[in-house]
């Protein structure tokens, strides 16, 4: 037995002891599971994210054992009660990678991943036989950036999209006219309306450019967290708080956080 199924086995005796011994463990549906597990999947997110600059793995290997233990869990439950087990989903799941990757295990020919992306939409509408509307799959949950983000994914997989960039940038300025237009009315429905539709002209070109927009996004917040603290750490050392900085003051500490970073990049 080799260690990866030895250690399986293993995991597997755990779970089911505590799903009869634990009193928390015993309680679990997977209604109750939702939110953690939705918690824990950001937990793996950040861990990924603080692994680009930490350069260590220990948090994604102990986070993707979490995530790992919930699918594992919502397997157990739906065995308990009769409907699938972990069996099941990994069957399904083999079935539905086989079927969404004729390039590799049909006659279907894709030597890109662009090719590979046009051609996803059409093959999950097949699985589907073709009954489930393009943006039915989008779950309703997501946050609203990455929910944009895939919708103009499934969309362009349809061919709805712009020939070239040029169409969103000018949609991009149509949006940011009518938004200003809105604003110097003080039409507060309006203009959040009007605003929502300039932020997902502009996830719209990052898709053109291959820039995932909820990266990029949280790129800027961690800088601006960055540059903060900096302000702030100054701030203090001078034996002041942030109130009692003028703009001008704090502008200095925020152009020195900036210029740190360009010299350690």
């Amino acid at each position: 037995m080799d260690k990866t199924t030895e250690q399986y086995q293993r995991f597997g005796e755990i779970l089911r002891r505590l799903r009869k011994e634990c009193p928390w463990d015993k309680e679990q549906t997977w209604q109750s599971l939702r939110t953690n597990t939705i918690e824990e999947v950001y937990e793996l997110s950040d861990a990924i994210q603080k692994s680009a600059t930490t350069n260590t793995d220990n948090d994604v290997k102990k986070e993707l054992g979490d995530v790992f233990l919930h699918v594992c869990f919502y397997a157990l439950i739906a065995e308990e009660q009769g409907k699938f087990d972990l069996g099941d989903v990994i069957d399904a799941l083999c079935q539905k990678l086989i079927f969404r990757h004729p390039h590799v295990f049909g006659t279907t020919k894709a030597t890109s991943a662009a090719e590979v992306s046009s051609n996803w939409e059409q093959i999950k509408l097949k699985e589907k036989d073709g009954n489930k509307s393009v943006l039915g799959g989008v779950p309703d949950a997501l946050p609203a950036l990455i929910k944009a983000y895939r919708i103009q994914g499934k969309a362009k997989g349809v061919g709805f999209d712009w020939n070239d960039v040029s169409g969103a940038w000018d949609k991009v300025r149509e949006e940011i006219d009518e938004f200003n237009t809105e604003a110097q009315a003080n039409n507060r429905d309006a203009m959040e309306d009007e605003f929502g539709d300039v932020l997902f002209s502009l996830i719209n070109i990052a898709r053109h450019y291959h820039i995932n927009p909820e990266n990029a996004l949280e790129r800027t917040n961690q800088k601006f967290i960055r540059r903060f603290n900096y302000l702030e750490e100054h701030t203090i050392k001078q034996g002041k708080n942030l109130k009692e900085m003028t703009l001008e003051e704090m502008d200095k500490y925020w152009d020195e956080a900036k210029k740190q970073e360009k010299q350690q990049a």
